[in-house]
């Protein structure tokens, strides 16, 4: 049997390396020189507030328009979607417009960025469109097979049945 206490050592211990990590990497940022640091500081506080007052409301917007005009089996797998969107974005920014790219050394950045990124949007796009469709399919040959309902009339009886409607069970001896 697994000692009960054990989980507790270990989120200890991960926790200790955790902030021995993050202490290390504190002590490596304080060897850069003072304007990268507040260039450091500045672009953290930009992406918190892009994050707050952009990403976070519009996302919630989204959201909540999605479970409107979406049926709920398709909640889950547009949201994953969307996420998956969203990281490649994020991942394709920093090399949109082509940084560092040299004439005198064309292997540095030698691909189109951009029709990468629509290309693997639109591949994230139809794999979830794919899925819903296959889903749907195999939904609806299982209902084919199986009745999703009591028959006529049972239905109505079983909604209208309350756990008080129900007898004492018989003691088990």
């Amino acid at each position: 049997m697994a000692d009960p206490h054990r989980g507790g050592v270990v989120r200890l211990v991960l926790g200790a390396v955790g902030l021995g990590l993050i202490g290390y990497g504190a002590l490596l940022l304080f060897d850069n020189p003072w304007p990268t640091l507040l260039r450091i500081v500045v672009w953290a506080a930009a992406g918190v507030l892009l994050h707050d007052f952009v990403f976070a409301p519009l996302v919630a917007m989204l959201g909540g328009a999605g479970r409107r005009v979406l049926p709920r089996t398709w909640w889950a797998p547009v949201g994953v979607a969307g996420l998956v969107s969203v990281v490649l974005v994020l991942l394709a920014v920093p090399v949109f417009d082509r940084p560092g790219a040299r004439p005198s050394n064309p292997t540095v950045l030698d691909r189109d960025y951009p029709l990468g990124l629509w290309l693997a949007l639109a591949a994230t796009w139809l794999v979830t469109l794919l899925f819903l469709g296959f889903r749907r399919v195999s939904n609806r040959s299982a209902t084919e097979i199986t009745p999703k309902s009591l028959p006529v009339g049972e239905d109505e009886v079983v909604e209208q049945k309350g756990s008080d409607d129900v007898g004492r069970q018989p003691p088990s001896s």
